[in-house]
């Protein structure tokens, strides 16, 4: 089958054209609204500024902002693999998808719980990032899945402030200050709505 008969196998009859052309142009132009609203490019960047394009990480944040851990990590330096890159961003995409669906239909928690594989991969962090001073007390290997079976402990088992503190929760840091979302209305929109309210200003 030739290229040109693939493509004329999903034209639909001329008749429907316009129909189907309005569809999807309309999906297109709602996918596209929804990038740019949810600010998704940003969820591509190391930028911890990235987790609080949703407000309730703004305690997260505010906490790791005033821990030593600001100092040379990010977010994703402990909650996101670093092994390969395909698990990097898959984990990204995973954990981004998953947070935009609870959030979308507002079922979040009041106080947020790492899930299994959030453990896994923040222990794995602990470990790579201070290896050397691991190696000393010979907690390099251990895994969630020796903690488990009662075979070591967890690195915030004993180390339970670092670095978002003991109480975590959408009201734990109400007065925390931590950086504001720009507006998503485009400038030449939000122009033409003040000189419809204020037709003098025209």
């Amino acid at each position: 089958m030739g290229i040109k008969r693939f493509f004329d196998f999903f034209k639909p009859p001329r008749f429907w054209r316009i129909y189907v052309n309005s569809l999807l142009a309309v999906f297109v132009g709602v996918v596209a609204l929804l990038f740019y609203i949810s600010n998704a490019a940003s969820y591509m960047s190391d930028a911890p500024e990235t987790c609080i394009n949703c407000h309730l990480m703004a305690p997260h944040y505010a906490t790791w902002q005033h821990s030593s851990h600001r100092e040379w990590t990010n977010c994703n330096d402990c909650h996101v693999p670093h092994d390969n890159i395909f698990s990097h961003y898959y984990f990204k995409a995973q954990d981004g998808l998953g947070h935009a669906t609870v959030f979308t239909l507002r079922n979040e928690p009041q106080v947020i719980q790492i899930k299994e594989a959030g453990i896994r991969v923040v222990q794995e962090n602990c470990i790579r990032c201070h290896s050397d001073l691991n190696e000393h007390v010979n907690l390099t290997e251990v895994t969630r899945e020796k903690n488990l079976h009662g075979e070591g402990k967890l690195c915030w088992d004993c180390h339970r402030e670092v670095p978002h503190g003991r109480v975590k929760g959408s009201s734990s840091t109400p007065d925390a200050q931590v950086p504001l979302l720009g507006s998503p209305v485009p400038e030449w929109l939000r122009k033409l709505r003040t000189r419809r309210q204020n037709p003098q200003n025209r």
